[in-house]
């Protein structure tokens, strides 16, 4: 991997590397607004994942129908306080469910090793704070996938789509100018969070939140049905500016190289 190529790929954490389709956060917000007696569907979850989740808890109260029957229920608006006591609930109800997510999807592992084979750095950005990540972390170290560099919104002062994190990235593992820098995630937040940060991005499909879909699911599917839920996500990516989207996160090195390429013919994100 020469200097003037890609010498970092920041990946996103749930959804992407760990916890197919992004399912715990899905499963806890569910509770959350259940407990309140409001509840949701997995689109209406699914919309902002990748945010911190305060915003993500914000951006669900502010969702006509969601902010319609609160108001309904409670006989007032919700609140800043609101989402306090959501997130409180939130965080403690996730750290249950998360360390039983962490171990690494189908092919990260190896694939992981292949890009450092390259001479890639591996960073990391999450809608996780850095107390939740200590329930991630050492699963999926256990079972052999550790970045270099793991950024959290907490950490970094913004979450999604603010480019802190991988600028944070950036800076620890002294990778620059952008360039120089891939972000993959599995949200269209995660587009943007990279779009923001001037470097490349790559959407992914299965596995992802935005497809919407359990492991379970995708193997159950009929094929033209998964088919027709893979054109709606890969738009929906394109659209938010992605530079290309994939199948499998295997397919990872390849893209890479394709990258490699458009740099040497002068492109840039």
């Amino acid at each position: 991997m020469s200097d003037s190529g890609i010498r970092m790929v920041v990946f996103d954490w749930a959804g992407t590397v760990v916890d197919y389709g992004s399912s715990a956060p899905a499963q806890v917000f569910d509770q959350v607004f259940l407990g309140e007696g409001i509840p949701l569907t997995r689109q209406e979850i699914n919309g902002p994942m990748g945010m911190e989740k305060k915003d993500h808890i914000r951006a669900l109260l502010s969702l006509d129908r969601v902010r319609t029957a609160w108001k309904q229920k409670n006989g007032r608006d919700w609140t800043q306080d609101d989402v306090e006591r959501l997130y409180e609930i939130f965080e403690k109800q996730l750290f249950d469910t998360v360390e039983n997510r962490a171990l690494p999807m189908p092919g990260v592992v190896e694939t992981v090793a292949a890009l450092r084979d390259q001479g890639l750095r591996i960073g990391s950005t999450t809608g996780y704070t850095a107390q939740m990540m200590t329930r991630v972390i050492p699963r999926a170290q256990e079972a052999g996938y550790h970045p270099d560099c793991i950024m959290t919104p907490d950490v970094a002062g913004h979450g999604r789509p603010h480019p802190d994190m991988i600028f944070r990235c950036m800076e620890q593992l002294e990778v620059y100018p952008p360039y120089h820098v891939v972000k993959v995630g599995d949200t269209v937040v995660d587009i943007l969070e990279g779009k923001n940060a001037g470097v490349w991005t790559i959407g992914l499909l299965m596995g992802s939140n935005l497809l919407g879909l359990t492991e379970e699911e995708a193997k159950e599917i009929d094929p033209k049905d998964l088919e027709a839920r893979k054109q709606v996500a890969r738009q929906k990516y394109l659209d938010a500016g992605a530079d290309l989207v994939l199948d499998w996160f295997t397919e990872l090195p390849a893209a890479i190289s394709a990258l490699e390429s458009a740099i040497k013919e002068g492109r840039r994100p």
